[in-house]
């Protein structure tokens, strides 16, 4: 295996889905905080991955092709992080196509709901969403803040586009263990995102059907994670030597969230790119 140099965060956005800059400006902004392995996981989607490519190769970095793929259990958002999967399977496109499409019509049907009672249409969200990308909360919440409705995206989301508002209309994704068979099916690293925050550690029992499903490991390095979580995800990661990983989440504009303030370590970059075979690392 071909080496590469950390620091690494494997988790960034570009506005090929709720990032706020291109795949190029976001390894950019990685670069510039010293790292030099960074991964792109915009949702649902691998489009962005030869832009990000080329620009970290311009820079001298490691590129690891990513993707943050939507799934749920019951009422939980369970989000996994894909790495070098096959992009061309069958199987994950359809998937994808299939959650992208319906984050469409749900952006739509909130987008009508809205306009309803705010002074907002459908091009003045679309003003805020990059060509190709698919429409998305974030975008409604850019289009409300430029509005005046809001200040910021974090008001958005806990006013007019929480879940338990009348605006909000729910999103079809696959049942976690369907997602992580998709994702190793197609060749991918499945490791889940965040999978220790305000929601909770998903049940024991789904997580020993995505352990025999493939799953890889957990992201504990993340912000939104709490200690409690962290212990109890800990004892499966000791039990059956799984990966660790620790990120960002970097959204440009759209969070707080700083390229490396979070990592992972040199070992387990190794392993990921040791374990999966649909794509490849980009090495300069």
């Amino acid at each position: 295996m071909r080496r590469f140099e950390g620091p690494s965060d494997l988790h960034m956005h570009s506005d090929h889905s709720d990032g706020t800059e291109p795949p190029a400006a976001v390894m950019l902004a990685a670069h510039r905080h010293g790292l030099r392995t960074a991964a792109l996981t915009d949702h649902d989607t691998t489009s962005g991955w030869a832009e990000a490519a080329e620009a970290a190769d311009s820079l001298g970095m490691t590129f690891i092709p990513g993707m943050e793929l939507s799934a749920r259990h019951e009422w939980r958002s369970v989000h996994i992080l894909a790495y070098l999967v096959n992009p061309d399977d069958l199987a994950l496109r359809a998937l994808t196509d299939r959650i992208r499409s319906s984050r469409m019509d749900r952006a739509r049907k909130m987008a009508d709901r809205i306009a309803r009672d705010f002074d907002i249409g459908w091009d003045d969200i679309l003003a805020h969403t990059a060509e190709g990308a698919t429409v998305g909360r974030p975008h409604i919440a850019d289009a409300l803040v430029a509005r005046g409705i809001v200040r910021d995206r974090t008001e958005a989301f806990a006013d007019i586009l929480s879940p338990r508002g009348d605006y909000y209309v729910a999103l079809y994704a696959p049942d976690p263990v369907t997602a992580v068979e998709v994702v190793t099916d197609a060749g991918g690293v499945a490791i889940v995102a965040h999978p220790a925050g305000r929601a909770g550690v998903l049940p024991a029992a789904v997580l020993a059907q995505m352990l025999d499903a493939g799953l890889a490991g957990f992201e504990l390095g993340h912000r939104e994670n709490l200690e409690p979580g962290i212990r109890t995800l800990r004892t499966l990661v000791d039990r059956f030597d799984l990966i660790v990983t620790g990120s960002s989440d970097y959204h440009g504009t759209g969070k707080p969230n700083v390229p490396g303030e979070l990592t992972t370590a040199d070992e387990m970059v190794a392993r990921l790119i040791a374990r999966g075979n649909g794509s490849a690392p980009v090495f300069p």
